[in-house]
């Protein structure tokens, strides 16, 4: 037993008649991975005491970040949200104060980066053994922290993971990963309609297929045994991920249910998928939560622009997109006759520096640092997303009824890509191929390719109307879910009802085919 495990069993005994109502949040240290589990945390925090309809008490919720991360946490958090900071490792190739990976000089550092967040486990042990008795309800935290898992182990909590994802990109990338079907990537598959190799992915229905380039990096990158988050992950996350009480998705019944079951698969018999998402607008978030903070001065600009005629541009915090993409994305904004709201945020140093070959004027606006984005979506002068597809970005496009140019870099963002523009028919391809490999040069996107697909977007015709109409329709289903009686309300509250009973006498309780129960109700997309 080491020294984590003995504290917590020298922890004196709950009294009896006492209840866990505790329940501890560890997101990881980037902006994208941290601020759901923010809202999540301020969701739990909002519930009813009563619950499980035994008078349960009201939760306490403490988010655990590090000192760098504290004033980003505390500024989208209630005050009755607690935090707690633990000191962030040091690490030889790390500069001092790169706390959140979105603040790395250079993305190279991010494997450095990973190993320095596996060195809280001791620390988050000790903050664990610390705590007063009973243990917490539950732990969820990022799956990045795969030493949560241990850690919550040997104290007696259950813990439930977070990928960030879709439960279809998930249960697309573990399929793929796990279960390598016959047509491979680079196997020549079954050739679809235009001559490029289909995969027929295991447990997906009967007639789905990806294009080898529609492969995520997630996926590629895994069976690269010399790349170091490979090596990382396989140390340090995927002994322990399967062992997971539970998985929370960022997503909602009506848009991601049919994966649920094949994304339980992959984890221990009686797992669930909690569906609990959009996670902002179950945290009541949908206004502000993203900050009150506007620098840029985004949303006075936007009141100045005609309802749906400014596309908005991001590739979020963390993928590189070169210099020489830039300057013709830049060409080709301007010479798509649209008004752009574009979000150039620097992931190296050759990005900072970085400034358009061509005048934007009046109709173009360029920002560099903070964006209220969820706000920004919601103004009705936006009229489409040209996005990255990272799947808290599609996701809030598509909640605030937006459309999406599916412009796919890296991770799992060629699979929600798919997802958007192919199964919910909400959004356009740009027409990069994403998922040829993590160390593969992207295909440049020349600048009348990128007018014509913004035109595309915005215009498009019977088939723009009809990709902002299936938006509507998800935006539509997105509040539903959410709202009282909503499948993903419902989801957290018998989440923590069964989490409740799974200690001691109550067992794991009714089996929950209650997933479905609202969703008859709800608009389906």
């Amino acid at each position: 037993m080491d020294t984590a495990a003995a504290a917590a069993a020298a922890r004196p005994a709950a009294p009896a008649g006492s209840s866990r109502d505790h329940v501890v949040v560890f997101p990881f240290m980037a902006k994208g991975h941290t601020l759901p589990l923010l809202h999540l945390a301020s969701a739990l925090a909002a519930l009813p005491g009563d619950v499980d309809g035994a008078g349960a008490a009201p939760l306490r919720v403490t988010v655990v970040t590090t000192p760098g991360n504290l004033a980003f946490a505390r500024r989208r958090l209630p005050a009755r949200v607690a935090l707690v900071a633990l000191p962030f490792p040091a690490h030889p190739d790390l500069p001092p104060g790169a706390e959140s990976a979105d603040a790395l000089p250079s993305h190279s550092l991010f494997p450095a980066f990973l190993r320095a967040t596996a060195l809280l486990r001791e620390p988050f042990a000790s903050y664990l053994a610390s705590l007063p008795a009973p243990p917490p309800l539950a732990l969820v935290s990022d799956f990045f922290l795969g030493f949560t898992q241990r850690v919550a182990d040997d104290a007696g909590v259950r813990r439930v993971t977070f990928h960030g994802m879709s439960a279809f990109s998930l249960a697309l990338c573990f399929s793929l990963a796990t279960r390598p079907p016959p047509e491979a990537p680079g196997s020549g598959g079954v050739e679809d309609g235009a001559g490029d190799a289909a995969i027929r992915v295991p447990g997906f229905p009967e007639g789905f297929t990806i294009a080898e380039d529609e492969v995520p990096h997630a996926v590629t990158q895994a069976t690269d045994l010399d790349d170091p988050v490979t090596r990382f992950l396989l140390e340090e996350v995927r002994d322990w991920e399967h062992r997971s009480w539970g998985v929370l998705v960022n997503s909602f019944d009506a848009l991601d249910g049919d994966y649920a079951p094949l994304l339980e698969s992959f984890y221990l018999p009686g797992a669930r998928a909690w569906l609990v998402g959009p996670l902002f607008l179950l945290a009541a978030a949908g206004k502000d939560g993203d900050g009150d903070e506007d620098p840029e001065g985004c949303l006075p600009w936007l009141d100045e622009r005609a309802e749906g005629s400014v596309v908005y541009v991001s590739f979020g915090t963390q993928a590189h997109v070169s210099a020489a993409q830039l300057d013709e994305l830049a060409h080709g904004l301007v010479g798509s006759g649209h008004a752009f709201l574009w979000a150039v945020r620097s992931s190296s140093d050759s990005d900072a520096s970085w400034s358009p070959p061509v005048d934007v004027g009046p109709e173009g606006k360029i920002v560099r640092g903070w964006v209220p984005q969820l706000r920004v979506l919601a103004h009705p002068a936006v009229g489409g997303f040209l996005s990255h597809c990272g799947w808290n970005s599609v996701l809030e496009s598509l909640a605030a009824g937006r459309p999406v140019l599916a412009w796919p870099v890296m991770a799992e963002q060629a699979a929600n890509a798919k997802h958007v523009a192919d199964v919910l028919g909400a959004g356009v391809r740009a027409g990069v191929k994403a998922g040829a490999g993590a160390d593969a040069s992207p295909e440049l996107l020349g600048r009348e390719r990128v007018a014509v697909k913004i035109r595309e977007l915005m215009d498009g015709g019977e088939a723009g109307r009809r990709i902002r109409a299936r938006a509507e329709q998800v935006a539509q289903a997105a509040g539903a879910a959410v709202g009282e009686g909503g499948t993903s309300r419902l989801a957290l509250r018998r989440m923590v009802d069964k989490l409740r009973r799974s200690y001691g006498g109550g067992g794991e309780g009714r089996d929950d085919d209650e997933r479905r129960d609202a969703a008859r109700a709800e608009p389906n997309v």
